[in-house]
């Protein structure tokens, strides 16, 4: 099962404040380790909003709108995927995942990660594990 942790943005990172080294430092041991265990699926940071779009559905149509954007608290600034066996193997890693904000208050959130087992049999269904099998392969 897949787990995805969201890194919160905040002020600063929609501001393009980058890391410390140190932090740097801290957050490439975690991962290393999860990358060992074999359970990183998947890591980055995102780029402020001004690096962004949006796009809204209403009343049929489609409004993109370009960044940045407001109220930071409901962005995210980076994600790790994570692939384990089990629910508290995800949460054993996720209580281990470093201060993504330098030691000032902020918030994380993990939730897992839909497979394709999850939504049933459908033709749709069918045509995303295809999809899934050429990623894999490469082709």
């Amino acid at each position: 099962m897949r787990y995805m942790i969201l890194i919160k943005a905040t002020a600063d990172s929609e501001a393009g404040v980058m890391p410390t080294a140190d932090a740097i430092s801290e957050m490439v041991d975690y991962h290393e380790e999860l990358a060992k265990a074999g359970a990183l699926v998947n890591a980055n940071g995102l780029m402020a909003t001004s690096h962004g779009w949006r796009q809204k559905y209403e009343g049929g149509k489609r409004v993109v709108t370009d960044g940045p954007f407001a109220e930071s608290k409901e962005l995210i600034a980076g994600y790790t995927i994570i692939e384990v066996a089990t629910p508290d193997e995800a949460l054993d890693w996720f209580k281990r995942f470093p201060n993504p904000y330098y030691g000032a208050d902020g918030e994380i959130e993990m939730r897992r990660v839909f497979d394709l087992d999850d939504l049933g049999d459908s033709e749709g269904v069918e045509r995303f594990r295809k999809l899934d099998a050429q990623g894999k392969s490469g082709s």
